[in-house]
């Protein structure tokens, strides 16, 4: 039996994007018929449908359209376009203590919350203790919520709002607010609830929350189904997409140049020639550059830059600063940049890598990809670790 049935369900926001000044700014902007607003499709043609005892999760990014899912599912806001059928008890942890009474006591504030969540006067007086002891704020409860943290008050709101005893539960990152202890209350909570087979749909960050309280799994991006089915295909489907769209972030952030000639690969070799990652301070170092030029190239000059893992920098150079002069290149090689002895103190470095013109035209240039570690010592503190030698005269 079906709790819950989606159906071609999408949402659609006016975002206005510019402010008249005056009075006569609106009229005239209205005679002329301009549009004062984008339009922004928060989710397209959303289809799904959650069984009773079912739990479903909801995973994807940021501005992917899972909050306001949950807000057209619990009424909160209505589709633009589709159908959205919801059959059974449903109670939302969508913000827990909307309702909340600044200068009300926490005892106060939990007769006025379950009266919103739709309790008696004598069902809250018969669930008062249990509540209490929950939240465990035994010792404030009769202190003004003003004077509560922001943990407390929801400690407070998600003690009161599990008493009614839904039917159907929609969670939209809940877990992410509070203490160690809280948080393991939660999800004792919700496993309890899981396995007594009641109905939830679950919206968080967490895949391995997903992975534990649902069996299905639906993931959204930019408001559109991205998948949907069994929750570690999902997951996978999500992770994959992730790492990929992460890849190509970081290749638009860290590379440009006319890849007339292109880095293929940067190694870290030893003295042996040997390639690590791992290094002691005053070992020897060479960056090895691999290179693939597309057509002959005369005098190009090979830099390197090397960073802290905060991104401050410590020391660049190149082969037209060393005097060192690169004769004509074509198709495939690698130069070597020899560090006689790392003076650096441990911690992990980041490398630059760049090949340009002597006019400065930039053929490849890879910005902070690659990393190198050099174990700690507790010779001294700093970005170096210098020879320095103590004398008494």
């Amino acid at each position: 039996m079906k709790a819950i049935q989606v159906q071609h369900l999408s949402k659609k926001f006016n975002i206005p994007y510019e402010k008249t000044s005056t009075v006569y700014d609106s009229i005239m902007e209205s005679l002329k018929g301009r549009k004062k607003y984008d339009t922004l499709w928060a989710l397209k043609n959303i289809n799904f449908t959650v069984e009773k005892g079912e739990s479903l999760g909801v995973i994807g990014g940021n501005g992917s359209g899972k909050s306001t899912l949950l807000k057209l599912i619990a009424n909160i806001l209505r589709p633009t376009q589709g159908t959205v059928q919801v059959h059974g008890k449903l109670t939302s942890f969508l913000e827990l203590g909307v309702g909340f009474q600044q200068e009300l006591t926490a005892r106060e504030n939990i007769y006025l919350y379950s009266k919103i969540m739709g309790l008696r006067r004598r069902e809250i007086d018969e669930k008062l203790e249990e509540i209490i002891k929950f939240s465990e704020l035994e010792r404030f409860i009769d202190t003004k919520l003003k004077n509560f943290s922001s943990g407390m008050q929801v400690r407070l709101a998600f003690a009161t709002a599990i008493q009614t005893d839904p039917q159907i539960l929609l969670v939209d990152e809940v877990l992410a607010v509070g203490d160690m202890s809280f948080q393991q209350k939660c999800f004792d909570y919700f496993n309890q609830y899981v396995k007594e087979g009641r109905t939830m749909v679950f919206v968080t960050h967490d895949l391995s929350s997903v992975a534990r309280f649902c069996r299905k799994t639906l993931l959204l991006k930019d408001g559109e189904m991205a998948d949907y089915g069994e929750t570690s295909k999902v997951i996978d489907t999500y992770i994959y997409n992730t790492k990929k769209m992460q890849e190509a972030k970081e290749k638009k952030d860290t590379r440009w140049g006319n890849q007339k000639a292109a880095i293929t690969d940067v190694e870290f070799l030893d003295k042996f020639g040997n390639i690590r990652e791992n290094f002691n301070h005053g070992d020897p170092l060479t960056i090895r550059i691999h290179y693939d030029v597309k057509e002959k190239l005369q005098k190009p000059t090979f830099g390197i830059a090397i960073h802290t893992d905060t991104g401050l920098h410590c020391y660049g150079t190149n082969t037209e600063l060393k005097s060192y002069k690169v004769p004509a290149i074509e198709g495939e090689g690698y130069i070597d940049a020899i560090v006689e002895k790392l003076l650096l103190a441990g911690g992990k470095y980041y490398v630059t890598v760049a090949i340009h013109s002597l006019d400065h035209t930039h053929y490849d240039w890879i910005n902070q990809k690659y990393y190198f570690n050099i174990n700690p010592t507790l010779e001294g503190l700093g970005m170096f670790n210098l020879p320095v030698q103590w004398r008494l005269p």
